[in-house]
Protein backbone atom coordinates (compact mmCIF):
# COMPACT_ATOMS: atom_id res chain seq x y z
CA UNK A 1 0.00 0.00 0.00
CA UNK A 2 2.97 2.33 0.53
CA UNK A 3 3.59 2.54 -3.22
CA UNK A 4 -0.02 3.46 -3.87
CA UNK A 5 0.06 5.99 -1.05
CA UNK A 6 3.20 7.56 -2.51
CA UNK A 7 1.56 7.81 -5.92
CA UNK A 8 -1.53 9.50 -4.45
CA UNK A 9 0.45 11.95 -2.31
CA UNK A 10 2.72 12.97 -5.19
CA UNK A 11 -0.33 13.43 -7.43
CA UNK A 12 -2.08 15.62 -4.85
CA UNK A 13 0.97 17.84 -4.45
CA UNK A 14 1.59 18.05 -8.20
CA UNK A 15 -2.03 18.99 -8.85
CA UNK A 16 -2.01 21.61 -6.08
CA UNK A 17 0.94 23.36 -7.66
CA UNK A 18 1.98 24.75 -4.29
CA UNK A 19 3.40 23.59 -0.99
CA UNK A 20 0.99 22.06 1.51
CA UNK A 21 1.25 20.90 5.12
CA UNK A 22 0.35 17.38 6.26
CA UNK A 23 -3.21 17.92 7.45
CA UNK A 24 -3.98 19.97 4.35
CA UNK A 25 -2.67 17.12 2.18
CA UNK A 26 -4.82 14.62 4.10
CA UNK A 27 -7.91 16.78 3.52
CA UNK A 28 -7.11 17.04 -0.19
CA UNK A 29 -6.71 13.25 -0.46
CA UNK A 30 -10.03 12.74 1.27
CA UNK A 31 -11.76 15.30 -0.97
CA UNK A 32 -10.37 13.74 -4.14
CA UNK A 33 -11.46 10.30 -3.00
CA UNK A 34 -14.98 11.60 -2.30
CA UNK A 35 -14.63 10.72 1.36
CA UNK A 36 -13.11 7.29 0.87
CA UNK A 37 -9.63 7.43 2.30
CA UNK A 38 -7.36 4.60 1.14
CA UNK A 39 -5.18 5.01 4.20
CA UNK A 40 -5.54 6.60 7.60
CA UNK A 41 -4.59 10.23 8.02
CA UNK A 42 -1.77 9.42 10.43
CA UNK A 43 -0.30 6.99 7.90
CA UNK A 44 0.53 9.77 5.45
CA UNK A 45 3.28 11.25 7.62
CA UNK A 46 5.72 8.32 7.33
CA UNK A 47 5.09 8.27 3.57
CA UNK A 48 5.73 12.01 3.32
CA UNK A 49 8.98 11.59 5.30
CA UNK A 50 10.04 8.74 3.04
CA UNK A 51 9.30 10.75 -0.12
CA UNK A 52 11.28 13.63 1.37
CA UNK A 53 14.21 11.37 2.28
CA UNK A 54 14.38 10.05 -1.29
CA UNK A 55 14.34 13.57 -2.77
CA UNK A 56 10.88 13.35 -4.31
CA UNK A 57 9.58 16.04 -1.97
CA UNK A 58 11.19 19.06 -0.36
CA UNK A 59 9.99 20.42 2.95
CA UNK A 60 10.32 23.31 5.30
CA UNK A 61 9.03 23.98 8.80
CA UNK A 62 7.14 27.14 9.66
CA UNK A 63 5.95 28.33 13.05
CA UNK A 64 2.21 28.38 13.52
CA UNK A 65 0.36 30.98 15.58
CA UNK A 66 -2.27 28.40 16.52
CA UNK A 67 -0.35 25.29 17.52
CA UNK A 68 2.79 23.36 16.78
CA UNK A 69 5.04 24.24 13.83
CA UNK A 70 3.83 23.00 10.45
CA UNK A 71 5.97 21.12 7.96
CA UNK A 72 5.16 22.16 4.40
CA UNK A 73 5.87 19.79 1.50
CA UNK A 74 6.34 20.49 -2.19
CA UNK A 75 7.03 18.10 -5.05
CA UNK A 76 10.51 18.29 -6.62
CA UNK A 77 11.45 17.83 -10.27
CA UNK A 78 12.55 14.28 -9.38
CA UNK A 79 9.16 13.80 -7.75
CA UNK A 80 7.39 14.90 -10.94
CA UNK A 81 9.47 12.46 -12.99
CA UNK A 82 8.73 9.63 -10.54
CA UNK A 83 5.04 10.53 -10.59
CA UNK A 84 4.94 10.32 -14.39
CA UNK A 85 6.65 6.90 -14.32
CA UNK A 86 4.38 5.60 -11.54
CA UNK A 87 1.25 6.87 -13.32
CA UNK A 88 2.27 4.93 -16.43
CA UNK A 89 2.93 1.79 -14.36
CA UNK A 90 -0.39 2.24 -12.53
CA UNK A 91 -2.32 2.48 -15.82
CA UNK A 92 -0.67 -0.72 -17.05
CA UNK A 93 -1.41 -2.52 -13.80
CA UNK A 94 -5.01 -1.29 -13.73
CA UNK A 95 -5.59 -2.49 -17.30
CA UNK A 96 -4.07 -5.87 -16.45
CA UNK A 97 -6.26 -6.28 -13.35
CA UNK A 98 -9.37 -5.06 -15.19
CA UNK A 99 -8.74 -7.59 -17.97
CA UNK A 100 -8.18 -10.39 -15.48
CA UNK A 101 -11.38 -9.51 -13.61
CA UNK A 102 -13.39 -9.34 -16.84
CA UNK A 103 -12.06 -12.73 -17.90
CA UNK A 104 -12.96 -14.16 -14.50
CA UNK A 105 -16.45 -12.64 -14.62
CA UNK A 106 -17.10 -14.10 -18.08
CA UNK A 107 -15.77 -17.53 -17.09
CA UNK A 108 -17.86 -17.58 -13.94
CA UNK A 109 -21.00 -15.91 -15.38
CA UNK A 110 -23.13 -19.00 -14.85
CA UNK A 111 -21.85 -19.75 -11.37
CA UNK A 112 -24.14 -18.94 -8.47
CA UNK A 113 -21.39 -19.37 -5.91
CA UNK A 114 -20.05 -16.23 -4.30
CA UNK A 115 -16.49 -16.02 -3.00
CA UNK A 116 -16.21 -16.26 0.74
CA UNK A 117 -14.70 -13.36 2.64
Amino acid sequence: MAGLSSLVLLAVLARAGREMYGYEIAKAVKAEGEGGLIFKQGAIYPVLRSLHATGLLESRVEASAFGPPRRYYNITDDGRRALAEWQFAWRDMREFVDDALKAGAVAGAGDDARPSA
